[in-house]
């Protein structure tokens, strides 16, 4: 196993991110900020240092329903235009500074309605945002593309409306549509209707599918609903038999076959993984199975406040773990930039004239 890569150099490498939650990657100090500016009274200190180790102790659960209670308080902080505006423009900046070219991120207008703002309000005041970080990553010698995914709570029954939503602003900044949430009780196929309606106005949809839950989430996700990747997807590996076997001599049930064999990129999030108990370390996560096995597989943070995590972060642990080198990692940030959904000319030219470019820097190196 070769050294692990230096940090530096990590934050250097050109990232791409494809599962972050705008309301879980709030800067501890914002929240602090937000919440005076709002009248939100509920936060358990006002100290952000201690905000910030509270929402990482909180998370650290082992359990995803807990592990979403913490979010009570974010979107508590994201209910006017200034504030998403806000967070959205420091998530790009943030995102941008720790070398991420492209991201999609995702949120969910319709938790941030409370105090009487439209949907269309929402996202405008979202996307606003992202382009005013962007621009000012720019200004400092930063390039990031922001897209966003516009998510429907799997609980509730507002899914058609906002896919109609994600289709209507998708000239605007909005790149697909997603459901999130518990998904013990809540199967993607109550939303049936939602997901048809997307694929019918030709445009793209992940699902949280094998995360807390197991393959039956993630055979309805593709099977019955069409998803065109899996946001997590960590449990796959029940359906593959190692044994004492090399990776080479796994073998495959149907369903993984399927997932393999069809490119279904998987949005993999090793930290938050492990907060809520789908993986007990990062050395144990299917990752190091699941690369070698050469799945579509992606690196993603989730929810970087509640995980105290990074792009960054999250290679430099994989590359500790697995002793994955620069290969390794432009690997997958090619397989992420493949993915995203972006038209393919936008893909093909950050992968030629961005990604490859800099990663042959550090391989030169």
């Amino acid at each position: 196993m070769s050294d692990p890569l230096a940090y530096p150099d990590i934050v250097r490498a050109p990232k791409v991110l494809l599962h972050d939650h705008l309301d879980g990657g709030l800067r501890p100090r914002t929240v602090v900020e937000l919440a005076a500016e709002t009248g939100y009274r509920d936060l358990p200190t006002t100290d952000a240092d201690e905000l910030g180790e509270w929402f990482r102790v909180q998370a650290d659960s082992g359990s995803l329903v807990r592990y979403l209670e913490t979010f009570s308080h974010t979107v508590g902080v994201m209910q006017t235009k200034d504030a998403l505006s806000r967070v959205a423009a420091e998530c790009a900046y943030d995102l941008a500074l720790d070398g991420v070219v492209y991201a999609e991120v995702r949120f969910a207008p319709e938790l941030h309605i409370e105090q009487g703002l439209a949907l269309t309000e929402v996202v405008d005041s979202v996307l606003h945002g992202f382009e005013a970080g962007a621009a000012q990553a720019a200004a400092e010698g930063h390039s990031i593309r922001m897209g966003t995914l516009l998510t429907a709570m799997r609980h509730a029954a507002r899914s058609r409306e906002i896919a109609e939503l994600a289709v209507a602003y998708r000239d605007a900044g909005v790149a697909g549509f997603d459901i999130a949430g518990a998904e013990a009780g809540f199967p993607p196929t109550r939303h049936l209707d939602a997901f048809q309606y997307i694929k019918r106005e030709n445009g793209h949809f992940t699902i949280h599918a094998g995360e807390a839950f197991g393959l039956p989430s993630i055979w309805e996700a593709l099977q019955w609903c069409g998803a065109d990747r899996l946001g997590h997807g960590v449990r796959i590996v029940d359906d593959i038999e190692t044994g004492d076997a090399e990776p080479g001599e796994a073998r495959l049930g149907r369903l993984a076959a399927y997932v393999r064999d069809k490119r279904i990129p998987l949005e993999m999030c090793p930290s938050s993984n492990i907060q809520t108990g789908a993986a007990t370390s990062i050395a144990e996560h299917p990752i190091g199975l699941l690369r070698d096995l050469r799945f579509r597989v992606t690196v993603n943070t989730d929810n970087r406040l509640m995980s105290g995590t990074s792009m960054s972060k999250e290679f430099a642990l994989l590359s500790e773990a697995f002793g994955y080198g620069w290969a390794d990692l432009r690997w997958f940030t090619v397989n992420a930039m493949k993915s995203a959904f972006l038209p393919f000319d936008e893909r093909l030219r950050l992968i030629e004239d961005v990604i490859k470019p800099g990663y042959e820097e550090l391989l030169s190196k």
